[in-house]
């Protein structure tokens, strides 16, 4: 069998697609692929994920240089998680997140509210142009 054919794909032919940095362990992101995504993705070495509101492929780092090299794809045991260990590139130390964080997820619930933790690393007015 194929191994695209073996990832298990949402009604809509998507897969959830977790983005972990390989060098700190540090989970980056959180994102949805395609048939194409994926593929592309395992081709090219670079984290290609698939934009629900825009419909269409997102090459990352397309629009910000925040390019993300893969250097290993792992599918979880149900096989409909895809965990991607990347390269974060385009700014030190890698900003992952259009906030202009290293990570997405910089948000931690301290007593009953969501704080931001993690600091804005770049000014995303000076990376989306």
């Amino acid at each position: 069998m194929n191994w695209i054919e073996e990832v298990k794909w949402d009604a809509q032919g998507l897969v959830p697609a977790i983005a972990q940095e390989a060098a700190t362990g540090d989970v980056l992101m959180f994102a949805w692929m395609n048939r194409e995504a994926l593929e592309k993705t395992a081709a090219l070495g670079q984290a290609v994920y698939f934009s629900r509101s825009r419909g269409k492929l997102w090459f990352k780092g397309e629009e910000s240089g925040h390019v993300q090299t893969v250097h290993d794809i792992r599918l979880d045991c149900d096989n409909d998680v895809v965990l991607l260990k990347v390269t974060q590139l385009g700014h030190e130390p890698g900003i992952a997140c259009h906030t202009g964080r290293h990570t997405c997820f910089y948000q931690r619930l301290e007593q009953g509210a969501w704080h931001a933790v993690d600091p804005v690393l770049k000014d995303p007015e000076s990376i989306y142009k």
